[in-house]
């Protein structure tokens, strides 16, 4: 892989031992997938947060990186979502031992320039590429996310990878970076109109069909932002899918000539409601509504706080989103009424990275196929999954 003179320097230690250790990694990714060279990034997105993924190791890690004070985020770079509330742990009955290492990670990662700002969807709050940008984001569905919405550029890296390309600014110009490899190769043709859930759905079964390939969807109605979200958490969870295109709704859609691809799936109504009940683990009521997987928008807050108004919510409700969308749901007035229905709106944390399953719950309500196809695994709970006013109860 070609290197620039001061990549060269980076790489011998001249900018010091953290630029070193970054250019390391980027330098053996390069080596590992044939980049030509490294190409300047506009932003970066890390994972690798929750203490409950990455543990003490990982923590003594990023802490001896930051210790060295020679290298920090030199591009806008924000955090994926921690094992926490990072502020309001105790109250909503987070571990105590489990909350202090968290915020020592977050910590950690400050030390080092990236944003406290906890999120899985940092296009939502100020993290927000160019159309054709390369970046380094490493969550899966905001990879899905930057690269088919957006259009920016991005591999779905790993969290070593993205916090080194954060540190030094660049990334090896390989996969996704490349317009040769953004090309469709399955045509998904829906014969059925789609809403809330449902998205999570297709996604699921594409995501499972596909794997790492990039399937062109051509759709009965036209979806909005928060669907295309939904669509790409379950393709990228399912499968390992970091680029979907969409007939006259994706930036990248219309250079695509959907004639000349040979795979085509077509997709029903009832393979869409089979699938959504496939992703149910159980028919017992959920004792935890957990609603954000990928955080909850400020126009998903709305919708809960409609459905909640003036009642009285019968199970435990959160919806997870970041510090900035609650912020500006405060102010609008829908965190209270939420709040008054016996619901919270969580900041920072998550249903699948959060330790749910050492705070007494057993049954999970979800949204999100994301968060149905993950919470068995990682947590060992069971899960409900459907559409938002389905999962509610009131008293």
């Amino acid at each position: 892989m070609f290197l620039t003179n001061e990549e060269q320097q980076m790489c011998d230690g001249e900018f010091g031992e953290t630029i070193r250790k970054s250019m390391d990694i980027l330098v053996a990714l390069g080596d590992i997938y044939g980049a030509s060279k490294l190409v300047d990034i506009t932003s970066a997105q890390v994972s690798g947060v929750s203490y409950k993924t990455i543990g003490d190791a990982g923590l003594e890690y990023l802490e001896d990186l930051a210790l060295d004070g020679s290298g920090k985020a030199s591009v806008n770079a924000s955090l994926n979502p921690p094992g926490t509330d990072l502020d309001n742990w105790e109250k909503l009955g987070f571990p105590k031992d489990f909350a202090v290492k968290q915020n020592q990670i977050v910590d950690a990662y400050a030390n080092l320039g990236i944003s406290k700002t906890c999120t899985c969807t940092p296009y939502l709050v100020g993290n927000v590429p160019r159309f054709r940008d390369h970046v380094s984001w490493s969550e899966s569905s905001a990879v899905a996310y930057v690269n088919s919405v957006i259009g920016a550029r991005t591999n779905r890296e790993g969290g070593p990878a993205a916090l080194a390309a954060a540190i030094v600014g660049k990334t090896p110009l390989y996969g996704f970076h490349l317009a040769e490899n953004r090309q469709a190769n399955l045509v998904v043709n829906v014969s059925c109109e789609l809403k809330g859930a449902d998205f999570g759905a297709l996604g699921y079964i594409i995501g499972k069909f596909v794997g790492g390939g990039v399937p062109y969807f051509k759709l009965q109605n036209t979806p909005n932002n928060n669907d295309l979200k939904t669509l790409g958490a379950a393709l990228a969870s399912s499968g390992s899918v970091a680029l979907y295109h969409m007939e006259n709704v994706t930036p990248e859609a219309n250079l695509i000539n959907s004639d000349e691809i040979e795979d085509i799936m077509f997709i029903s109504e009832n393979e869409i409601e089979e699938t959504r009940q496939k992703l149910s683990t159980t028919d017992r009521q959920p004792d935890l509504i957990c609603l954000g997987c990928p955080h909850a928008s400020l126009e998903e807050i709305k919708q809960v706080a409609d459905i909640v108004q003036g009642k009285s919510i019968k199970n435990k409700l959160w919806i997870c989103t970041s510090v900035s969308v609650k912020a500006t749901a405060d102010r609008m007035g829908y965190t209270k009424t939420i709040e008054n229905a016996g619901g919270n709106v969580v900041c920072d944390t998550c249903m699948v990275v959060a330790p749910i399953e050492d705070m007494g719950f057993e049954v999970i309500g979800v949204n999100s196929a994301k968060a149905a196809n993950y919470v068995p695994s990682m947590c060992g709970l069971d899960v409900v999954y459907n559409d938002v006013e389905n999962l509610i109860q009131f008293e």
